[in-house]
Parts: structure tokens; C-alpha cells; sequence
């Protein structure tokens, strides 16, 4: 269920007991990645790390911001394709004039997945954690619903992430951070 206080755009006033204490989401981020890197490359100086590229405009920018935060934070995160597969089929057969012939195709095969799953599934301070996200006018289908009172009635906890900042800010609601 989406509560008003998460992903609300037209939101000005930041929280009392923001997670970030003045920084906006996205630079903690950045501070999180670069305390990553030297903690994997203790002999590297952060200026000559690689700037991170953290972007929550876009579904692929937001869903990378999450994936990793998750990690960053000590959970697990996966992006989750509910995608089928494309199979290309190959066919060879002997024209009349005595010419070897090959005609492909190609066509998808169903995914195995649960319709409507969520884009991002987390384990986080050892809940699971469904990450469903939305970008602009997109909205849940039917299939997404359900699957998220699915989620919710086996104890899990479902999120609609429509920008970083909300993601942080429903984490701190559910006490995952």
C-alpha cells in the first residue's frame, strides 16, 4: 500500500528526523559509494576514484540508486526481469535448384516468473523487501497489486519507489534503516 508520506514530488519541507540530516539522498549516496571504494581500495585516494553517476530520473537511474544503497546499507539487492526470452530458430532445407537454404526466425518464450513482480527484491535487516518502481505517469497494473498484497500478507514489505529520496524516506518509515 502507498502511504502519502512516501514519493509525494510536491513535498518541499524536509522530515525532522530525516535519515540524510541536510544532505539530499542522492549525495549521501555518493558518500556511501566512495566510502565503498576506499574501503576496497585503501591505497587509492578518493580524487582519483571514479565519480559515481547517480540519477534517479530515469527507471534504469533509480533502480541502480536503490540496488546499491541496499548494498552500501550491509542488505542484498537484485533487479528482478520478469522479461521472457527471445528464441531464434534456424532452419536449412535444399531448394529445387539444388541450393542449400537457411530461414530463420525468431519468437519469446514466456519467463517463469510470478506476473506482476516486483523490479527490485531486497533482504534488508533480514526482511524481504519488494522494490516496485515508477517513474512519471507510470502505474501498477493488476497483476503488480496483487502481487503486492501477496507480499504484504506474507510479511514482507512493498515499496513504490518514484524517486530516491522517497525510497530512503519509506525505509525509515518501515525502521529498515
Amino acid at each position: 500500500m502507498e502511504t502519502s508520506h512516501t514519493n509525494n514530488p510536491k513535498r518541499k519541507r524536509r522530515d525532522k528526523d530525516s535519515h540524510f540530516s541536510g544532505a539530499s539522498a542522492l549525495q549521501e549516496l555518493e558518500k556511501l559509494y566512495y566510502r565503498d571504494r576506499k574501503h576496497k581500495h585503501p591505497n587509492v585516494p578518493e580524487y582519483a576514484l571514479k565519480k559515481p553517476q547517480y540519477n534517479d530520473k530515469t527507471a534504469n537511474g533509480l533502480t541502480r540508486c536503490i540496488i546499491d544503497y541496499v548494498r552500501f546499507i550491509g542488505g542484498q539487492a537484485e533487479r528482478i526481469s520478469v522479461m521472457g526470452k527471445k528464441v531464434v530458430t534456424e532452419h536449412t532445407y535444399q531448394d529445387p535448384m539444388g541450393n542449400k537454404r537457411k530461414v530463420s526466425g525468431e519468437r519469446w518464450i514466456k519467463g517463469n516468473m510470478q506476473p506482476g513482480s516486483a523490479d527490485i527484491s531486497t533482504t534488508i535487516k533480514g526482511r524481504s523487501v519488494k522494490v516496485e518502481v515508477k517513474i512519471g505517469r507510470d502505474r501498477q497494473s493488476k497483476e503488480q497489486k496483487l502481487y503486492q498484497q501477496q507480499i504484504e500478507k506474507a510479511g514482507g514489505v512493498y515499496i513504490i519507489a518514484k524517486d530516491f529520496e522517497g525510497f530512503v524516506r519509506s525505509l525509515k518509515y518501515y525502521k529498515l534503516i
